[in-house]
């Protein structure tokens, strides 16, 4: 039996049982992959650490005014939640009902993607991870990146965000109060969703705060070396010029673990605090986050605590 398997047999304890030893995964660059099919020839994949639980969907209740895609609510485990049906949604029609649901917790939310079913876990290096942005548009895109299997097949990873976001509608950021600084105050941050890059840049923007961006973990490092040595070429200090890093932890080619661990291993930026700004919020990532040396996690996506939790490290 596979470990998809058994999680869809045992349900949220077998995931439980797991999550120990995926903690250990954190500085390693690498994620697990749990692939499912919606079905087409195409295979899925989404992040083990965003599935609660997979298990076959019980009786789902319409209700007026449910946005496209989603067939309704179900209750689950002391949970109400909506059900987005994945291929629907997708624009694939699929001509079989599908039965198999994999409950997702990210962003503070949790909701069940049905799927046609699922095939198993598998463990790659975020390096083999590629970005999708310039294959496919920018706008409405689902899949945030792709994935090569060791058969030449290749794997779309889903934008979790990016499907919460079209489906119920995006994070409002509502008033956050402007710093009033005599230093011009700027903010470096890395995260390959564009919604999350949108939100963070309007929080920034209503802050009063500058703001240097990258797409993923290893352009971000690439960037700050290059500030680092710059400041270091200049005699001056590199905190002059940033004053708070914010990366995501799920990046493709480095996660934001990976990203943590190499500037704690500069002393060039001893001064400079990283906040990890994560759509995955459970406990378990939280500890990895520590364990690579993470100052602060905040869950995505809420304004005013991204805020607070910044303004004391730029004042």
């Amino acid at each position: 039996m596979t470990y998809a398997q058994d999680m869809l047999s045992s349900g949220n304890d077998g995931m439980l049982e797991h999550i120990d030893a995926r903690t250990n995964l954190a500085g390693t660059n690498k994620m697990e992959i749990l692939l499912f099919s919606l079905g087409s020839n195409e295979k899925f994949g989404i992040n083990v650490f965003k599935v609660k639980e997979v298990c076959q969907i019980g009786k789902v209740t319409r209700t007026p005014n449910m946005p496209g895609g989603v067939d309704g609510i179900i209750s689950l485990r002391g949970h109400v939640m909506p059900v987005l049906n994945l291929a629907n949604f997708m624009g694939m029609n699929p001509e079989i009902k599908h039965e198999t649901m994999l409950v997702a917790e990210f962003n503070r939310h949790i909701l069940g993607f049905l799927v046609e079913g699922v095939d198993r876990i598998i463990r790659v290096d975020w390096d083999k991870v590629h970005p999708t942005e310039g294959m496919l548009s920018d706008k409405g895109a689902l899949i945030t990146a792709i994935t090569e299997l060791e058969d030449g097949s290749l794997v779309s990873i889903l934008d979790v965000e990016q499907i919460l976001a079209d489906a119920f509608g995006e994070a409002v950021v509502g008033n956050v109060e402007r710093i009033e600084s005599e230093h011009e105050l700027c903010v470096f941050f890395a995260d390959d969703s564009l919604v999350a890059r949108r939100k963070i840049i309007e929080v920034l923007e209503k802050m009063g705060v500058k703001h240097v961006q990258s797409n993923n973990g290893r352009e971000a490092w690439d960037r700050l070396k290059a500030m680092a040595d710059a400041a270091q070429s200049a005699g001056v200090n590199l905190h002059d010029q940033i004053q708070a890093i914010l990366t995501d932890a799920e990046m493709p080619e480095m996660d934001g673990y990976v990203l943590t661990q190499h500037i704690k291993g500069d002393s060039r930026f001893d001064d400079i605090p990283v906040v990890m700004h994560s759509s995955l919020s459970s406990d378990a990532n939280r500890a990895m986050g520590k364990r690579v040396g993470v100052d602060y996690y905040v869950s995505k996506f809420d304004s005013i605590v991204l805020s607070s939790t910044l303004r004391p490290l730029l004042t």
